[in-house]
């Protein structure tokens, strides 16, 4: 897979190295994140080059920016992996997450405005015109304000919060939020979870936006374990 042709220069055309860094940057975010790169595996300069169509410098820029996001991590004489979780790393981060974000959900309740509401709404909905949401196989939000996740932690209106939860770890836990995701009947039911989340926010509930948000979580997480025991020898 290379980058479309306006992303190279050309004889008449000298591109700004930011704006393919930025390119690139995103499309091996997505690669990463969508399992295309799997976790734990080595990426090389030469090759990675090659396969989005730029020069090093810009790969280079690219390579910084995921490292910083906890998606690459880099090893002395190795050179780049795709950053990769154990499974009981995941399953403690999911555990946290089940408590903080139904906290977050709570305040949610009490503290977001009716445009935020309605911006909640309006991310769904776009959701929804997803061709592999439609088709029940996966469910892929991209990050900041068009992720579901991220909308209500900021929405909780509690810095410390979305600190603790929009830290180091966001990225990482978007691609397995993702490639766990990727399992039949789970996206449909993951978005029918989303929409009572919402439903209880707007409502004013916290105590229900609070138990539907643990409990949707509670689910990722078993889904992860039934799926982590599946493939064990």
């Amino acid at each position: 897979m290379r980058m479309s042709d306006d992303a190279k220069a050309t004889p008449n055309e000298a591109p700004d190295a930011r704006t393919l860094a930025e390119r690139v940057f995103t499309r091996l975010q997505d690669d990463i994140v969508l399992g295309v790169l799997k976790p734990g595996a080595r990426l090389g300069e030469a090759e990675l080059a090659t396969r989005y169509g730029v020069s090093r410098g810009p790969l280079r820029e690219a390579i910084r920016r995921l490292e910083s996001r906890k998606l690459l991590q880099r090893e002395a004489h190795i050179g780049a992996r795709v950053a990769s979780l154990s499974l009981p790393d995941l399953i403690e981060i999911y555990r946290v997450r089940e408590a903080l974000e139904g906290m977050a959900a709570r305040l949610a309740a009490s503290c977001m405005t009716k445009e935020e509401v309605a911006g909640l709404h309006e991310v769904l909905h776009q959701h929804e015109q997803q061709q592999d949401l439609k088709e029940d196989t996966a469910y892929f939000q991209r990050e900041g304000d068009l992720d579901f996740h991220y909308r209500i932690i900021q929405g909780s209106h509690n810095s410390k919060l979305a600190d603790l939860l929009i830290g180091e770890i966001y990225h990482l836990v978007r691609m397995y939020r993702y490639q766990f995701s990727a399992v039949a009947n789970r996206p449909q039911k993951a978005l029918a979870e989303h929409r009572r989340i919402v439903e209880a926010i707007e409502a004013g509930d916290g105590d229900l936006a609070e138990m539907l948000m643990r409990r949707h979580i509670g689910r990722a997480r078993e889904n992860i374990e039934q799926q982590s025991a599946a493939y064990q020898p």
